[in-house]
């Protein structure tokens, strides 16, 4: 698979460059989904972005999201004609935009769209996600039939959990390339 057809779908306010979809991107030449407004997200808008790039992509695509990038994945899939062309979706620390908190601060995100996803997908959860708990992350897995990797405590698992390139992340996505 060609390193330009993995997709990187960040989250809210984009990923820096430590984190390591930054680290993947800069290493491998994966194509990060470039949305218009990372500070005020919309639904919408971030679809119709994901759905030009896998519908312009040549070939299958793989996704790699993290936290609102989840949600996104779900909600697009379950909106698409494109869903064929995806091989797997990797889903890491998905946000919880259904808790107060985050519904104030994301607006027009909830409800999470709850279907299985016409593709594989992995989703890693964290013990200690200050933006999902466990049990809603466990959940989502079961909602999008995803496998769920019990990841430990390793809070949001973005730049500030200390993975750098993170290899076992890149292992499981890779994983998914490979038609069953």
């Amino acid at each position: 698979m060609k390193a330009s057809n993995i997709l990187l779908l960040p989250g809210w306010q984009n990923s820096g460059p430590d984190h390591w979809q930054s680290r993947w991107e800069a290493a491998h030449g994966y194509q990060r989904v470039e949305q218009h407004d990372w500070m005020r997200p919309l639904r919408g808008d971030w679809s119709a972005r994901l759905e030009e790039t896998v519908a312009d992509a040549e070939g299958p695509v793989l996704l790699a999201a993290h936290s609102l990038g989840c949600i996104l994945t779900a909600w697009w899939a379950a909106h698409t004609r494109h869903a064929a062309k995806v091989r797997g979706a990797l889903l890491v620390a998905p946000g919880d935009v259904e808790r107060p908190d985050l519904a104030a601060q994301i607006h027009g995100w909830a409800p999470i769209a709850r279907q299985p996803l016409p593709f594989p997908a992995v989703l890693v959860g964290s013990r200690n996600d200050p933006y999902c708990s466990f049990e809603r992350a466990e959940g989502l897995a079961q909602a999008w039939s995803a496998r769920f990797v019990d990841y430990g405590e390793r809070g949001h698992i973005n730049a500030e959990s200390g993975l750098g390139d993170w290899d076992e992340g890149r292992g499981w996505l890779m994983q998914l390339a490979t038609p069953v």
